[in-house]
């Protein structure tokens, strides 16, 4: 289950990438606003932003369908995506309302988050399964056209299907319950609003703490803290206590948690962790958009990611019980913490600095510590794959992939036996005259990772993500022929 958890988490990190750069220009957009009401240029950057923050479904999901795809074909991405517009269709409000025949306000609130990251997750995972399953089936020759990688769309819209159903049933029964369950917790005070941070943290990854942000944040249960903060009304040191814990956690504490997992990264892998890490702290930090940064660990080390949870409800609990208080519009990011000291109804918020700065403490060194000493694989410390370490253990330069497709095409029988050359993500898909004259252990004597044989006359040689400069080699060869 660990291997399969952080081979998700390794999948995610295509789409992660793109998160932190949305988060930006949401967040300027964000500040212009706040400083000028209807500015244009803000209107802009915060629309582009926030076109793919609030599109992360898609990209998970299409993210996760080609990660973990057998070869990362394009047409795994577009499995996923298939698999993701099946299901979120299905169960969205107006096809609820018209399955149930009733009008789409009266639909339970919970179809109407029918477009989150764990429908996007749920939509990658089922889709590369169908993709790994069927793209390489052959139909009759009556069906052939839909036979290979084009079956594997259809078949991930069919498995969604059958999702959909399952969603349909369980979907507002979970979201209701989470509903009930922040009302009843909103009374505890501090100790409620704690929890609501612990596990509004804890849901992150299946979409529904929407349902616990709707108790808190919004008007389900009277306390609306977003609505009654922005606009200056309610009880000071009270209003914005659902929001004011967030800010020490996203601006200080997920960054000093990033520090730690750069300085906890294997040394080849450094600037690689180096370019994630910095990118995703300074969103958290600039605009409290904290995907980036979470997903980043959510999978490869699930056990750290209960901690940062736990930290988060702590941090909640501390400011609710001293009524340090700021609230946000966005996020609890550095813009609307600035944004909020206008606000009559901030109290103190200079202490959610001080806060902070003991959260950032907290965070690396506990991070740090449990990091190291439980071996976990947060972002550089991965496990490497086959073709990773096939990459790293070749020479530098350009003339080992000259050497290395000399010999890789000698052992596949040279022109004589090669037919054509053409290659994917990670290997050289080659088509030969004659299986019998391919030498694999030649081929394999150049460290290739490995050899699939995938047809009588069709056979591929595993390289790694070097895959490309080696097939020019060889079809340089080719050429001189």
């Amino acid at each position: 289950m660990m291997k399969k958890l952080q081979n998700l988490g390794r999948a995610l990190m295509l789409p992660v990438a793109v998160l932190p750069a949305a988060a930006i220009l949401a967040g300027i957009g964000n500040w212009i606003l706040g400083l000028t009401d209807g500015n244009v240029v803000g209107t802009f950057f915060l629309t582009a932003g926030t076109s793919i923050l609030n599109n992360l479904g898609i990209l998970f999901a299409v993210g996760i369908a080609i990660g973990l795809s057998k070869d990362k074909h394009g047409a795994a991405g577009l499995s996923g995506l298939v698999g993701f517009l099946v299901v979120s269709t299905l169960i969205s409000t107006d096809s609820v309302a018209g399955l149930q025949g009733i009008d789409p306000e009266s639909v339970n609130p919970a179809f109407a988050q029918n477009e989150n990251v764990f429908i996007g997750i749920i939509s990658g995972i089922i889709s590369a399964m169908m993709y790994n399953r069927f793209s390489g089936v052959k139909l009759p020759d009556a069906l052939a056209f839909f036979s290979g990688k084009r079956l594997a769309p259809i078949m991930s819209a069919a498995a969604m299907v059958v999702m959909a159903g399952v969603l349909y049933l369980v979907w507002p029964i979970v979201y209701s319950w989470l509903v009930s369950f922040g009302t009843a917790i909103s009374n505890l005070e501090a100790f409620g609003a704690g929890l609501y941070g612990f596990f509004n943290r804890l849901l992150i990854p299946t979409g529904l703490h929407h349902a616990l942000n709707s108790v808190f944040w919004f008007d389900v249960a009277g306390i609306n803290d977003i609505g009654k903060f922005l606009a200056g009304e309610g009880t000071k040191g009270i209003t914005g206590m659902y929001q004011a814990g967030f800010f020490p956690i996203m601006m200080f504490g997920l960054p000093a948690a990033a520090l730690a997992m750069y300085h906890t990264a294997k040394t080849k892998r450094k600037k690689q962790a180096a370019s994630l890490m910095l990118a995703a702290a300074f969103a958290a930090f600039f605009t409290g958009v904290t995907e980036p940064l979470e997903f980043s660990f959510m999978f490869l080390a699930p056990a750290l990611y209960v901690v940062h949870a736990l930290l988060t409800g702590l941090s909640l609990f501390i400011a609710a019980l001293f009524h340090w208080t700021s609230g946000f519009g966005f996020s609890a990011g550095f813009v609307d913490y600035t944004l909020s000291f206008t606000n009559p109804i901030a109290n103190q918020p200079y202490m959610l600095i001080v806060q902070g700065l003991v959260f950032a403490v907290i965070y690396y060194f506990l991070f740090r510590f449990l990091i190291v000493k439980f071996n976990l694989k947060t972002p550089g410390r991965e496990d490497e794959t086959e073709e990773e370490a096939s990459d790293n253990d070749q020479a530098s330069g350009d003339d080992k992939f000259t050497v290395m497709a000399a010999k890789i095409y000698e052992g596949l029988g040279g022109d004589e036996n090669v037919d054509s050359v053409d290659y994917c993500t990670t290997r050289l898909r080659v088509e030969v005259n004659d299986m019998d004259k391919v030498d694999q252990d030649k081929i394999k004597s150049t460290g290739v990772p490995g050899i699939n044989i995938v047809g009588k006359q069709s056979i591929q040689v595993i390289v790694g993500t070097s895959v490309q400069f080696v097939a020019d080699e060889v079809n340089k060869i080719r050429g001189k022929k």
